[in-house]
């Protein structure tokens, strides 16, 4: 749910005072990020090293990645009239080198690689935020006032997003994941009026690709029937809804990852590791869950602790 950045030294020297999106560039670094977690511990897959807003930087906005803020924009979307800072995304072009990294991890993986993307309302709230939110203000401002506006601006993010992952699939990812982290802000009236259609529509588009999509955010325990209408072979669950009940909201018909709480990794490794009994437990060895963390790894997590996760989850799995 995170890669190397966030808890492995080498990555750290690797990259030393660099900015992120300036590794994200240089294909060989990406490469070498990616397959770092594979050296540590007994991960079932490979995720690529990259970021959601990389396709927006790519068609000129300009974001940067600050070190514990995340993504920042000094000039946020107001409107109409900003939409014409979004032209069509076109991947050969705009960001080859995120599709040179897939074609030279497909050459040497010897695990599944997973691709990802950012999801219409989580890419909308860095652009008119201006970066991340505790409460989406200026986000539902726009999406309740103009709502015409919010729907011509979702529909150029969703198409985005859509060719963006369809580029990673012909490039040689094996999955794809659609990270809609924020929209557990949004109740499920409001998310099937301004959301659903703009995240079904990258689903439809992948659905000719024939390769599995999971389908992620945050704090989504009331909308997750909904994020299954929208679209996935797999939804994601973060660890504030017990992975059972969640299990039984999206249906059975799904699978699901998730969704051990990350700071439990911050604490003492038996309590991480009864943590992890009762979301397997919760699992009750039903095929099609996919053991994860409920979000992304947080900084100075013990590196130990991440592989001793792995390891044990293995141990309790594998027959």
């Amino acid at each position: 749910m995170r890669q190397a950045g966030r808890y492995l030294p080498e990555y750290r020297e690797l990259r030393g005072d660099r900015d992120i999106l300036e590794t994200i560039r240089t294909p060989e670094q990406a490469v070498e990020v990616t397959l770092q977690p594979l050296r540590r511990m007994p991960v079932d897959a490979a995720i690529l090293f990259s970021d959601i807003v990389v396709p927006l930087v790519a068609v000129g906005v300009p974001i940067r990645i600050e070190a514990g803020r995340g993504p920042v924009l000094d000039d946020p979307f107001r409107g109409d009239a900003d939409l014409a800072r979004l032209r069509p995304l076109e991947p050969e072009a705009d960001e080859p080198y995120v599709l040179e990294t897939v074609r030279l991890l497909a050459k040497e993986l010897q695990v599944p690689l997973i691709g990802f993307a950012g999801a219409p309302f989580t890419l909308a709230s860095y652009a008119i935020e201006g970066g991340h939110s505790n409460n989406f203000a200026r986000t539902k401002a726009l999406m309740y006032g103009t709502p015409a506006a919010w729907h011509r601006l979702c529909e150029r993010l969703s198409g985005m997003s859509a060719d963006y992952l369809a580029a990673q699939v012909e490039a040689g990812v094996d999955a794809v994941q659609v990270f809609d982290s924020w929209v557990g802000a949004l109740n499920a009236s409001d998310y099937r009026e301004f959301i659903l259609p703009h995240t079904r529509r990258i689903f439809e588009r992948l659905s000719a690709f024939h390769v599995p999509v999971i389908h992620f955010g945050v704090g989504t325990g009331a909308i997750l029937a909904e994020l299954r209408e929208a679209g996935g072979d797999v939804i994601g669950a973060d660890w504030r809804t017990p992975l059972d009940e969640a299990w039984q909201r999206i249906g059975p018909d799904r699978a699901i990852q998730g969704n051990l709480d990350p700071t439990l990794l911050l604490g003492p490794l038996d309590r991480a590791l009864a943590a992890t009994d009762d979301v397997l437990a919760r699992a009750g060895g039903r095929p099609g869950h996919i053991f994860n963390l409920g979000h992304g790894i947080l900084p100075g997590t013990p590196v130990d602790h991440v592989q001793a996760i792995a390891r044990y989850v293995h141990q309790k799995t594998r027959r």
